[in-house]
Protein backbone atom coordinates (compact mmCIF):
# COMPACT_ATOMS: atom_id res chain seq x y z
CA UNK A 1 0.00 0.00 0.00
CA UNK A 2 2.79 2.36 0.91
CA UNK A 3 4.55 1.64 -2.42
CA UNK A 4 0.98 2.36 -4.21
CA UNK A 5 0.78 5.27 -2.36
CA UNK A 6 4.27 6.91 -3.27
CA UNK A 7 3.84 5.86 -7.44
CA UNK A 8 0.56 7.73 -6.88
CA UNK A 9 2.20 10.93 -5.08
CA UNK A 10 4.86 11.27 -7.77
CA UNK A 11 2.10 10.90 -10.53
CA UNK A 12 0.51 13.45 -9.20
CA UNK A 13 3.48 15.97 -8.98
CA UNK A 14 4.98 15.00 -12.09
CA UNK A 15 1.46 15.34 -13.99
CA UNK A 16 1.05 18.99 -12.04
CA UNK A 17 4.82 19.98 -13.24
CA UNK A 18 4.19 19.13 -16.58
CA UNK A 19 0.97 21.27 -16.42
CA UNK A 20 3.05 24.45 -14.67
CA UNK A 21 5.03 24.17 -17.57
CA UNK A 22 3.02 24.11 -20.74
CA UNK A 23 0.66 26.82 -18.78
CA UNK A 24 -0.48 30.14 -20.34
CA UNK A 25 -1.32 31.36 -16.49
CA UNK A 26 -1.20 30.51 -13.05
CA UNK A 27 -3.80 31.55 -10.90
CA UNK A 28 -2.64 31.10 -7.09
CA UNK A 29 -5.41 31.00 -4.42
CA UNK A 30 -4.33 31.12 -0.82
CA UNK A 31 -5.96 29.91 2.39
CA UNK A 32 -5.08 30.32 6.09
CA UNK A 33 -3.38 26.43 5.46
CA UNK A 34 -0.27 28.10 3.74
CA UNK A 35 0.69 30.63 6.33
CA UNK A 36 0.27 28.04 9.12
CA UNK A 37 2.26 25.61 6.76
CA UNK A 38 5.05 28.59 6.94
CA UNK A 39 4.60 28.97 10.17
CA UNK A 40 2.21 31.50 11.38
CA UNK A 41 0.26 29.30 13.86
CA UNK A 42 -1.89 31.07 16.42
CA UNK A 43 -2.35 28.76 18.91
CA UNK A 44 0.49 26.58 20.57
CA UNK A 45 4.10 27.25 21.24
CA UNK A 46 3.89 31.05 19.47
CA UNK A 47 0.73 32.16 21.23
CA UNK A 48 2.54 31.17 24.75
CA UNK A 49 5.34 33.48 23.22
CA UNK A 50 4.17 36.78 22.36
CA UNK A 51 0.72 36.71 24.45
CA UNK A 52 1.50 34.77 27.59
CA UNK A 53 0.67 37.76 29.62
CA UNK A 54 -2.88 38.05 27.87
CA UNK A 55 -3.39 34.46 28.04
CA UNK A 56 -3.05 34.38 31.85
CA UNK A 57 -4.75 37.52 32.78
CA UNK A 58 -7.99 36.95 30.37
CA UNK A 59 -7.51 33.42 29.32
CA UNK A 60 -7.40 33.87 26.07
CA UNK A 61 -6.34 30.76 23.94
CA UNK A 62 -5.34 31.92 20.77
CA UNK A 63 -4.31 35.47 18.50
CA UNK A 64 -7.02 34.96 16.25
CA UNK A 65 -9.96 35.18 19.22
CA UNK A 66 -7.75 37.44 21.25
CA UNK A 67 -8.40 39.65 18.06
CA UNK A 68 -11.88 39.59 19.54
CA UNK A 69 -10.91 39.65 22.93
CA UNK A 70 -13.43 43.44 24.65
CA UNK A 71 -10.30 44.94 26.19
CA UNK A 72 -11.13 47.28 28.79
CA UNK A 73 -8.87 50.20 27.45
CA UNK A 74 -7.82 51.32 24.33
CA UNK A 75 -4.45 51.30 25.55
CA UNK A 76 -4.53 47.52 26.05
CA UNK A 77 -6.05 46.49 22.76
CA UNK A 78 -3.34 48.44 20.84
CA UNK A 79 -0.82 46.51 22.75
CA UNK A 80 -2.48 43.29 21.87
CA UNK A 81 -2.83 44.33 17.74
CA UNK A 82 0.68 45.72 18.13
CA UNK A 83 1.84 42.44 18.91
CA UNK A 84 -0.05 40.57 16.14
CA UNK A 85 0.60 43.01 13.51
CA UNK A 86 4.64 42.85 14.26
CA UNK A 87 5.15 39.04 14.72
CA UNK A 88 2.50 38.45 11.72
CA UNK A 89 2.88 41.26 9.26
CA UNK A 90 6.39 42.76 9.43
CA UNK A 91 8.13 39.69 10.24
CA UNK A 92 8.80 37.15 7.60
CA UNK A 93 7.20 33.72 8.23
CA UNK A 94 9.03 31.23 10.30
CA UNK A 95 9.58 28.74 7.55
CA UNK A 96 10.39 29.65 3.70
CA UNK A 97 6.97 28.55 2.23
CA UNK A 98 6.58 31.67 0.12
CA UNK A 99 9.67 32.02 -0.98
CA UNK A 100 9.79 28.11 -2.59
CA UNK A 101 6.24 29.13 -3.91
CA UNK A 102 7.59 32.53 -5.38
CA UNK A 103 10.49 30.37 -6.94
CA UNK A 104 8.13 27.79 -8.42
CA UNK A 105 5.86 30.61 -10.44
CA UNK A 106 8.23 33.52 -10.51
CA UNK A 107 9.20 33.39 -14.28
CA UNK A 108 5.72 32.37 -14.75
CA UNK A 109 2.39 34.26 -15.70
CA UNK A 110 1.04 34.67 -12.35
CA UNK A 111 -1.73 36.14 -10.03
CA UNK A 112 -2.45 35.42 -6.89
CA UNK A 113 -5.95 35.70 -5.23
CA UNK A 114 -5.56 35.56 -1.35
CA UNK A 115 -7.97 35.82 1.81
CA UNK A 116 -4.96 36.24 4.35
CA UNK A 117 -4.10 39.56 5.54
CA UNK A 118 -0.59 38.56 6.56
CA UNK A 119 0.96 40.07 3.41
CA UNK A 120 3.87 37.10 3.83
CA UNK A 121 3.53 37.07 -0.19
CA UNK A 122 5.20 40.57 -0.38
CA UNK A 123 7.40 39.97 2.22
CA UNK A 124 8.60 37.24 -0.17
CA UNK A 125 8.93 39.31 -2.96
CA UNK A 126 5.82 38.59 -5.08
CA UNK A 127 5.09 41.36 -7.66
CA UNK A 128 2.65 43.37 -5.79
CA UNK A 129 0.48 44.52 -9.18
CA UNK A 130 -0.22 40.39 -9.12
CA UNK A 131 -1.42 40.11 -5.72
CA UNK A 132 -5.11 41.16 -4.44
CA UNK A 133 -5.89 40.60 -0.66
CA UNK A 134 -10.06 40.05 -0.70
CA UNK A 135 -10.54 40.80 3.28
CA UNK A 136 -7.83 43.15 4.11
CA UNK A 137 -4.44 43.75 5.56
CA UNK A 138 -2.95 43.90 8.89
CA UNK A 139 -0.64 46.80 8.01
CA UNK A 140 -3.62 48.62 7.78
CA UNK A 141 -6.24 50.85 9.71
CA UNK A 142 -9.18 52.57 8.92
CA UNK A 143 -11.67 54.77 10.83
CA UNK A 144 -13.81 52.26 13.49
CA UNK A 145 -17.23 54.54 11.96
CA UNK A 146 -16.07 54.25 9.04
CA UNK A 147 -16.48 58.20 8.46
CA UNK A 148 -14.58 57.90 5.04
CA UNK A 149 -13.66 55.18 2.57
CA UNK A 150 -9.73 55.12 3.28
CA UNK A 151 -7.67 53.15 4.81
CA UNK A 152 -3.41 54.12 6.62
CA UNK A 153 -0.62 52.15 6.95
CA UNK A 154 0.30 51.63 10.18
CA UNK A 155 3.77 50.26 9.92
CA UNK A 156 5.63 53.41 11.85
CA UNK A 157 2.88 53.41 14.79
CA UNK A 158 2.87 49.60 14.99
CA UNK A 159 6.56 49.70 15.62
CA UNK A 160 6.51 52.41 18.39
CA UNK A 161 3.81 50.40 20.37
CA UNK A 162 5.91 47.12 19.89
CA UNK A 163 8.88 48.95 21.38
CA UNK A 164 7.56 51.33 24.06
CA UNK A 165 4.16 49.09 25.71
CA UNK A 166 4.91 48.51 29.33
CA UNK A 167 2.33 46.10 31.60
CA UNK A 168 0.39 45.06 28.67
CA UNK A 169 -0.08 48.92 27.10
CA UNK A 170 0.67 51.33 24.62
CA UNK A 171 1.26 54.99 25.64
CA UNK A 172 -1.50 56.50 25.82
CA UNK A 173 -0.39 59.41 22.88
CA UNK A 174 0.29 56.07 20.63
CA UNK A 175 -3.64 55.46 20.35
CA UNK A 176 -4.32 56.06 16.72
CA UNK A 177 -7.40 58.15 15.92
CA UNK A 178 -8.86 59.10 12.95
CA UNK A 179 -7.91 62.19 11.56
CA UNK A 180 -11.43 63.23 10.12
CA UNK A 181 -13.70 62.44 13.03
CA UNK A 182 -11.70 61.60 16.07
CA UNK A 183 -12.72 58.10 16.54
CA UNK A 184 -10.62 55.24 17.27
CA UNK A 185 -8.96 53.57 14.51
CA UNK A 186 -9.70 50.36 14.12
CA UNK A 187 -8.12 46.99 11.56
CA UNK A 188 -8.67 46.82 8.24
CA UNK A 189 -10.03 43.48 8.38
CA UNK A 190 -13.20 42.47 6.72
CA UNK A 191 -15.45 41.56 9.82
CA UNK A 192 -18.36 43.07 9.42
CA UNK A 193 -20.18 45.60 7.19
CA UNK A 194 -17.77 48.60 8.42
CA UNK A 195 -14.88 46.91 6.43
CA UNK A 196 -13.40 49.65 4.10
CA UNK A 197 -12.31 49.04 0.41
CA UNK A 198 -10.45 51.78 -0.74
CA UNK A 199 -9.24 52.76 -4.42
CA UNK A 200 -6.57 50.57 -3.67
CA UNK A 201 -8.72 47.24 -3.11
CA UNK A 202 -10.66 48.02 -6.25
CA UNK A 203 -7.67 48.75 -8.53
CA UNK A 204 -6.13 45.34 -6.78
CA UNK A 205 -9.68 43.34 -8.03
CA UNK A 206 -10.01 45.43 -11.30
CA UNK A 207 -6.48 43.55 -12.34
CA UNK A 208 -7.03 40.15 -11.05
CA UNK A 209 -10.72 40.42 -13.33
CA UNK A 210 -8.34 42.05 -16.34
CA UNK A 211 -6.09 38.70 -16.13
CA UNK A 212 -8.82 36.37 -16.01
CA UNK A 213 -10.45 37.85 -19.07
CA UNK A 214 -7.28 37.75 -20.94
CA UNK A 215 -7.06 34.43 -20.24
CA UNK A 216 -10.22 32.96 -20.92
CA UNK A 217 -9.91 29.86 -22.94
CA UNK A 218 -6.61 29.48 -22.10
CA UNK A 219 -4.76 26.71 -20.28
CA UNK A 220 -4.43 28.14 -17.10
CA UNK A 221 -4.08 26.22 -13.87
CA UNK A 222 -6.03 27.41 -10.89
CA UNK A 223 -3.46 26.44 -8.00
CA UNK A 224 -5.20 26.57 -4.23
CA UNK A 225 -3.32 26.05 -1.78
CA UNK A 226 -4.80 25.70 2.17
CA UNK A 227 -8.22 27.09 1.29
CA UNK A 228 -10.63 25.62 3.83
CA UNK A 229 -14.68 25.88 4.26
CA UNK A 230 -14.95 29.66 6.03
CA UNK A 231 -15.27 31.82 2.97
CA UNK A 232 -14.91 29.00 0.24
CA UNK A 233 -17.04 31.47 -2.39
CA UNK A 234 -13.99 34.02 -2.46
CA UNK A 235 -11.69 31.35 -3.64
CA UNK A 236 -12.49 27.45 -3.80
CA UNK A 237 -15.99 28.02 -5.13
CA UNK A 238 -14.91 30.72 -8.04
CA UNK A 239 -11.46 28.61 -8.96
CA UNK A 240 -14.32 25.15 -9.15
CA UNK A 241 -16.75 27.36 -11.64
CA UNK A 242 -13.86 28.69 -13.49
CA UNK A 243 -12.19 25.38 -14.52
CA UNK A 244 -15.94 24.18 -15.42
CA UNK A 245 -16.43 27.07 -17.55
CA UNK A 246 -12.73 26.48 -19.15
CA UNK A 247 -12.10 23.00 -20.85
CA UNK A 248 -8.15 24.04 -20.82
CA UNK A 249 -8.12 24.84 -17.25
CA UNK A 250 -6.38 22.27 -14.45
CA UNK A 251 -7.96 22.85 -11.08
CA UNK A 252 -5.43 22.14 -8.26
CA UNK A 253 -6.13 21.44 -4.74
CA UNK A 254 -3.29 21.10 -2.21
CA UNK A 255 -4.46 20.45 1.65
CA UNK A 256 -3.34 18.47 4.26
CA UNK A 257 -7.21 17.61 5.12
CA UNK A 258 -9.51 18.81 2.86
CA UNK A 259 -8.52 17.71 -0.91
CA UNK A 260 -11.06 17.28 -3.35
CA UNK A 261 -13.27 18.91 -6.07
CA UNK A 262 -16.37 17.97 -7.24
CA UNK A 263 -17.09 15.65 -9.81
CA UNK A 264 -17.82 17.65 -12.72
CA UNK A 265 -14.17 19.23 -12.88
CA UNK A 266 -12.44 15.90 -11.07
CA UNK A 267 -10.80 14.46 -14.77
CA UNK A 268 -9.27 18.12 -14.85
CA UNK A 269 -8.54 17.82 -11.26
CA UNK A 270 -5.41 17.22 -9.00
CA UNK A 271 -6.10 17.08 -5.34
CA UNK A 272 -3.10 16.20 -2.95
CA UNK A 273 -3.79 16.08 0.95
CA UNK A 274 -0.38 17.15 1.68
CA UNK A 275 1.58 19.47 3.81
CA UNK A 276 2.05 22.51 1.65
CA UNK A 277 5.77 23.06 2.89
CA UNK A 278 6.36 19.50 1.55
CA UNK A 279 4.56 19.36 -1.58
CA UNK A 280 6.36 22.85 -2.86
CA UNK A 281 9.78 21.15 -1.70
CA UNK A 282 8.79 17.88 -3.88
CA UNK A 283 7.88 19.82 -6.83
CA UNK A 284 10.73 21.74 -7.15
Amino acid sequence: MTRQSTAAYSAQIERLKQALDKADAIVIGAGAGLSASAGLTYSGERFERYFKDFAGKYGIQDMYSGGFYPFPSLEEYWAWWSRQIMVNRYEPAPKPVYDDLLKLVEDKNYFVLTTNVDHQFQLAGFDKKQLFYTQGDYGLWQCSKPCHQRTYDNEEAVRRMWAEQRDMKVPSELVPRCPVCGRPMTMNLRTDDTFVQDEGWYQARERYQNFLRRHEGQRVVFLELGVGGNTPAIIKYSFWKHTLNNPNALYICVNFQEAFAPKEIISRSICIASNISEFLQNIR
